[in-house]
């Protein structure tokens, strides 16, 4: 697999699907082949970028191709790989509704069944951290926990992960819905019906063994 073509195509989808503006959020892909972490660069538009802007390092962050800074989140990135060995895309997006929560120091709930299914737990919003420092990291990874395909992060975004690009970006649509819908319920001043722990676990079975036609 071309993992350069993969970021840069993957940087213009963040753009196209109004999950950032500007040159905010940041993407990684892992190659499980070789555990090198491709990294999208700091503060480059990325409809723009082409493949020789991509930085190319080590789980431990040393660079070994690209002449650009990789984005300021590289150690979130790093710190979730080696925090979760399943995961190989990490989407860090600034979305809306998600935020809203976030700069309320609130978890969004699986209210619905697709946040059951792909966002694999509550998503919780990890304590506030300057954006690039190891604290943020290490927030990060503990709102995500083992189980969470996405935390908040306070007052900031969201970081999504997935065991491919595709997945890490599913992820990010559901909890963006799941945010929204959530907002409007809590605009209209009631309770949402939760789900249960049961049908929470078997929306998860449902989309792992049997949803989809390879399955």
């Amino acid at each position: 697999m071309d993992f350069k073509k993969l970021i840069i195509e993957s940087g213009k989808q963040l753009i196209d699907s109004g999950f950032t503006i500007e040159t905010w959020g940041n993407i990684s892909v892992k190659d499980d082949e070789t555990g090198l972490i491709y990294l999208t660069p700091s503060g480059m538009d990325y409809c723009n970028c082409v493949s020789e802007d991509v930085v190319v390092c080590n789980l431990d962050g040393t660079i070994v191709e690209g002449n650009r800074k990789p984005t300021i989140e590289t150690e979130l990135h790093l710190s979730v790989y080696r925090s979760r060995p399943e995961v190989k895309a990490v989407v860090h997006t600034h979305p809306v509704y998600s935020t809203v929560f976030s700069c309320m120091g609130e978890d969004i709930p699986l209210l619905i069944d697709e946040a059951a299914q792909a966002l694999g737990a509550t998503v919780k919003t990890a304590n506030y951290a300057l954006p690039g420092t190891k604290e943020l990291a290490e927030a990060c990874v503990h709102a995500l926990g083992k189980d969470a395909n996405a935390c908040l992060l306070q007052s900031h975004g969201a970081v999504c992960v997935g065991e491919t690009m595709d997945a890490a970006f599913k992820v990010a649509n559901v909890l963006e819905v799941t945010a929204e819908i959530y907002y409007l319920i809590r605009s209209i001043g009631k309770p949402y019906i939760p789900l249960s722990d049961k049908n929470i676990e078997a929306m998860k079975l449902f989309v792992k063994h049997k949803y989809g036609q390879d399955k």
